[in-house]
């Protein structure tokens, strides 16, 4: 708005419109119609479009309306909302571009308002303003009610109407200086309010000047600018002018700014040079690279000189610089010339009564009544089905048709903030009891979606180890994995780690960047396929090179499965992920004084891990390879004769037996170990509904730890190996939809007690949860859903206007 009628220079017609029904005409996304709910005495609403008091309403019908009329926009079009000004230099061009302008809203199924419309007039009433050709105005309407502002009784009324008349700061001349005792009283902490004669004054002298603010001329590059400056102990004030076509100067518009106490300590000197510093800043879109010269006005004689002063202070000196974008000329005018101040305008009148909110009851009576409706909720109840007697004393038998509410009550409300199944057991116990509480408030909290999603897992890992299987002959099963963000040396900032799953052989390949898929595919060629063949399965996990579609066409030709890690689980490539932490902890032990040395110690990391022993084969990968080792001291090696190709062969054979029996051994060994550490998981159906651990999800969340432990629920696509499951997931994750088993946990449903259910079955999406078409509850289930801090099952009244029902399964 600050610069939105610097666009109407050359416009001598204007035509106003006015959008019927704006905002709702804008769809609530489906699945987010929850977060409008609201209660009302005939039940739970959600809009199903845009309403009133959204934070994010105005900013997105702006971005829509911004988006419709995108290639008028500021060229003859300025748009607020829903309030449009079009604008044009002659009415022959006017009527096209006001039938341009309807003919796009009309194509966007935007509609106006005629009754708040005006065509082709030479003025119009916009935003609180009074456009003319060449000036705007304020307009009288808006500001009549600033004549009888009653005197502020508060520091909340000050703020008040220091609130409306800052709007027009812009407009008024040393606003600044004019309201420092207004602004001294909102400041103070809980001091006592006191009005004296300075307050009344100064805000008697602002009612004043709101309601003689002059008309402002549009600025023009046409005109030469005069800039009139002047600055107190308390702040600075300018006025930006231009002469009108009478010759004489007329405002543009005025500045002020309140000194900060530390601006306060410069000198008069730097105190008025600053207010020319101001002054530029603030209008720099109309002097910096201006086609005139323009021309500063100040009070301060010495000021004269400061252009060809030969000394100057620190401050003076950096100021300088930015003076030297500038072309003016610094002229010694005593006595400020008192230009009539012209403001913007904007509605605001003042409140008649107090915005202090009041409690309706005391604080002390507020608690006590949510036991109290719980309570003759289950004695009403009890008139159908009565206490059968028996039961524990003092202590309140819940009927069937009313445990799904006490059980809410229990373990939703504030008064419980939603524990575990003891305590929540434990608390509806001191007043209520029935047969089978213990397994419905067990099967309630298990089934609750906000501890679902809120609360993290205590139990060990559900999945047992699935070990891959052993190879039978080295370089037939390889993995594949990256080291990044190493420091350059060489020009390498990568290593490429290729493991045989076998012998447990490596190849480190260090690399300038990270390749892509065709250029991972050029380096496994290279270092393994010609070296050792074409091996019969690759694993690696889901980086862009494995993950597309290329590498995927690679193997197939090749003849080799690629095998992808589940998402977030990297012990499903463990070979190489632990294989990267012994490198990185050998390059970091050998380079501690010169990291960036680290590729110059890459070839003896590879020997020294292969001809070193491993625990898994019981001997080093060279000798499981080869069938030797190699020589320590080749000098001091005895004179052995070449043998046979038979006895090579027999030997290799051999060696692998032992080898293959050495792993197996080893993989029993580490299973049985790690499921010492785990659960057995679930088996899932196609179809059935778990939520996701947001453990390694990139969440756009304000805290981290305030944000969901699970996200969902989302349905099983189907089963990839016994610990593995892919689901479905919206596009909007971006993220592949393969999970280890650890990482899900399965929706419990809650079937509400007896008397609860209707024939019509209706069930309400949980908020924030389902989309209406996916919900998928078995008929009779109750989903449960939190507002306002009482968890409670969603209204089942009719629902009205812009609201949705949700029927059947």
């Amino acid at each position: 708005m600050a610069t939105a009628f610097e666009l109407l220079q050359e416009a001598v017609v204007f035509t106003k419109l006015d959008l019927r029904s704006a905002y709702h005409l804008v769809r609530i996304r489906p699945g987010d119609e929850w977060k409008t709910a609201f209660n009302t005495p005939t039940g739970h609403y959600e809009y199903l479009v845009m309403p009133f008091g959204l934070t994010n309403a105005p900013a997105v019908f702006q971005a829509l309306i911004n988006d419709v009329l995108r290639d008028m926009l500021n060229i003859f079009v300025f748009v607020y909302l829903d309030d449009i000004l079009i604008f044009s230099s002659s009415l022959q061009e006017h009527t096209k571009h006001v039938r341009q302008v309807l003919k796009r809203l009309l194509d966007s199924h935007l509609y106006v308002k005629p009754e708040k419309c005006e065509f082709h007039s030479s003025r119009v009433q916009f935003l609180g303003f009074v456009v003319e050709p060449g000036r705007v105005q304020m307009d009288p309407r808006k500001v009549g009610a600033v004549a009888d502002w009653p005197t502020p009784k508060s520091v909340k009324e000050v703020q008040r109407f220091l609130g409306f008349t800052n709007f027009y700061r812009k407009f008024i001349k040393n606003f600044s200086l004019v309201a420092a005792p207004l602004s001294a009283l909102t400041k103070g902490g809980n001091a006592r309010f006191l009005w004296g004669r300075e307050a009344e004054m100064a805000f008697q002298g602002l009612k004043q000047r709101v309601l003689s603010a002059p008309i402002l001329i549009l600025p023009t590059t046409d005109e030469p600018f005069v800039v009139e400056v002047d600055a107190s102990e308390v702040g600075v004030g300018a006025v930006l002018s231009q002469r009108g076509e009478d010759k004489k100067l007329h405002p543009c518009a005025f500045f002020s700014h309140r000194l900060t106490p530390a601006e306060r300590n410069y000198d008069v000197g730097d105190r008025e040079l600053l207010a020319v510093k101001m002054a530029l800043k603030e209008w720099r879109h109309w002097l910096e690279g201006a086609s005139h010269p323009f021309q500063v006005l100040t009070d301060h004689k010495n000021l004269e000189y400061i252009q060809q002063a030969k000394r100057l202070n620190s401050r003076q000196a950096r100021w300088s610089l930015f003076f030297n974008r500038f072309q003016f000329i610094l002229t010694y005018w005593p006595g400020s010339k008192n230009l009539k101040p012209d403001a913007l305008s904007r509605v605001y009148a003042p409140a008649i009564r107090d915005d202090t909110d009041m409690p309706v009851l005391p604080v002390a009576k507020i608690v006590a009544p949510i036991s109290w409706q719980v309570e003759d909720t289950v004695r009403r109840a009890q008139a159908i089905e009565p206490d059968p007697k028996g039961g524990p004393a003092n202590r309140l038998f819940v009927p069937k048709a009313v445990r799904t509410q006490v059980l809410l009550w229990g373990h939703s409300s504030r008064l419980t903030c939603h524990p575990g199944v003891g305590r929540t057991l434990e608390f509806i116990q001191r007043k209520f009891w029935w047969p089978t509480i213990r397994e419905d408030v067990a099967t309630f909290v298990n089934a609750c979606p906000v501890c679902c999603q809120g609360k993290s897992s205590h139990l060990r890992p559900q999945g047992l180890l699935h070990p891959l299987p052993v190879p039978h002959r080295p370089w037939s099963h390889i993995s594949l994995d990256f080291i990044t963000s190493l420091p350059p040396t060489h020009g390498n900032t990568t290593i490429l780690v290729i493991i045989d799953r076998f012998s447990k052989a490596a190849r480190f390949v260090p690399l300038t960047k990270l390749p892509s898929a065709k250029e991972t595919a050029e380096l496994v060629i290279n270092h393994v396929f010609r070296v050792f063949g074409i091996p019969q399965d690759m694993v690696s996990d889901k980086g862009p090179q494995f993950a597309s579609r290329f590498w995927k066409a690679f193997c197939q030709l090749m003849g080799a499965s690629a095998s992808l890690s589940s998402g977030y689980h990297p012990e499903s490539n463990g070979q190489t992920e632990r294989m990267n932490q012994e490198l990185e902890t050998t390059l970091r032990c050998m380079t501690r004084n010169n990291p960036s040395t680290w590729s110059s110690f890459i070839v003896w990391a590879e020997y020294a891990h292969n001809t070193l022993r491993s625990s898994s084969t019981g001997m080093s990968p060279h000798e499981c390879q080869f069938g030797y080792a190699p020589p320590l001291f080749p000098d001091q090696e005895a004179e052995v004769r070449v043998p046979s190709a038979l006895k090579f062969v027999r030997r290799c054979r051999l060696m692998w037996r032992k080898t293959r029996l050495n792993l197996m051994r080893s993989s029993q060994r580490y299973q049985q170990q790690a499921n010492r550490r785990r659960r057995p998981g679930p088996t899932l159906r196609p179809g059935q509904r778990v939520w996701l651990s947001t453990r390694d999800l990139p969440l756009w969340v304000e805290s981290r730890k305030l944000s969901q432990k699970y996200i969902g629920p989302f349905k099983v696509a189907r089963r990839v190996n016994p610990v593995s499951y892919r689901l479905h997931l919206p596009r909007s994750l971006k993220i592949n939809p393969t999970f280890h088993i650890s990482l899900l946990k399965p929706v419990v449903f809650f079937s509400p007690c007896p008397g609860r259910q209707t024939s019509a079955s209706c069930h309400w999406r949980p908020a924030g949860l389902y989309r209406p078409s996916d919900t998928g509850f078995p008929p009779g289930a109750a989903v449960l859903a939190v507002s306002g801090g009482l968890g409670r099952l969603r209204s089942r009244g009719a629902l009205l206007g812009s609201c949705q029902r949700h029927t059947g399964p």
